[in-house]
């Protein structure tokens, strides 16, 4: 899988993959109950997985996994996919808008506030009706925009739907994407630029969701950017570096360091998968990614 893509073009590229492997992209049941983890989770980490990355397995396929291995959340799910997820009791840990919503096109442009602001209010109260807390959001590009500018338009357009998300207890997390492999031009791709965003918000409903294999890729020192910020940080995704696939011993981060750095920041909330499995037997390597970071 290119290391170059856009969630995008993964998203679409796994759905061809899969067709062309006809029905090898999907675990039996059988294989699924003979990969089980031995011991139960430890129960300190809040363990998810981003749909996206296992989009080759229906939502209802994936819910079975997911209680099979033995954690409850799944990231990045919109409301056509909540009643699926609530029959079969897994938790929507990152809402996603959906529609017209992009990665280029986010708060740091006026003339896409409109919009933004009307999904936002939309959503908010379908969440509160289905229980859930959490909702991701984006800068957008620079497309020739300085930061200082961005950060002015950021705060002016969130500013407008925090009042919302406050009293409704819900947190808008703008995601820290590289800007260097990935997402080429994405201006919150750097932690110190989504701490001064945060700090001009100046609200407890507004986080970073801080992947980290995005920050690995755009600034490094993981572990002391955790511990150094993390009382502005709401949510994690993992992934491999380089190539954005499993997080083992292939892979040049440390995950279990990283998960025990999390943890004594007092951090509470989710961790959710985001690596795209490259491994034939796809399923295993979501169970080894929990086992890893079970700490």
């Amino acid at each position: 899988m290119p290391i170059n893509q856009s969630r995008r073009k993964a998203i679409r590229n796994l759905v061809v993959g899969t067709a062309a492997l006809g029905t090898a992209g999907l675990i039996p049941s059988r294989s699924i109950a003979s990969n089980k983890i031995n011991n139960k989770l430890k129960g300190n980490i809040n363990h998810s997985v981003c749909q996206w990355t296992y989009n080759f397995l229906t939502v209802e396929e994936l819910c079975k996994v997911v209680k099979d291995i033995g954690f409850n959340a799944i990231d990045l799910m919109g409301p056509k996919d909540w009643p699926i997820l609530q029959k079969y009791g897994i938790y929507s840990s990152m809402c996603y808008i959906g529609g017209e919503v992009s990665l280029t096109k986010g708060w740091n442009d006026k003339a896409n506030h409109p919009y933004l602001i009307k999904e936002h209010t939309d959503i908010i109260p379908l969440m509160v009706n289905a229980g859930y807390k959490d909702v991701i959001c984006f800068s957008g590009s620079r497309n020739g925009m300085d930061d200082w500018t961005g950060l002015d338009h950021c705060t002016e357009g969130l500013k407008q739907v925090l009042g919302l998300a406050e009293k409704n207890g819900i947190t808008i997390h703008m995601e820290l994407l590289n800007s260097k492999v990935d997402h080429r031009d994405y201006m919150c791709d750097h932690t110190k630029w989504g701490i001064e965003l945060c700090k001009r918000i100046g609200s407890p409903n507004f986080k970073l969701l801080y992947d980290i294999y995005h920050m690995q890729i755009d600034e490094g020192d993981v572990i002391r950017t955790i511990r150094d910020y993390h009382s502005y940080i709401g949510h994690y995704h993992t992934g491999g570096v380089p190539g954005r696939n499993e997080i083992d011993e292939s892979q040049e981060l440390y995950y279990p360091a990283i998960m025990k750095a999390i943890l004594e920041t007092g951090y509470k909330g989710y961790v959710a998968q985001e690596f795209i499995p490259s491994a034939q037997d796809k399923v295993a390597s979501l169970r080894r990614a929990i086992e890893i970071c079970d700490v």
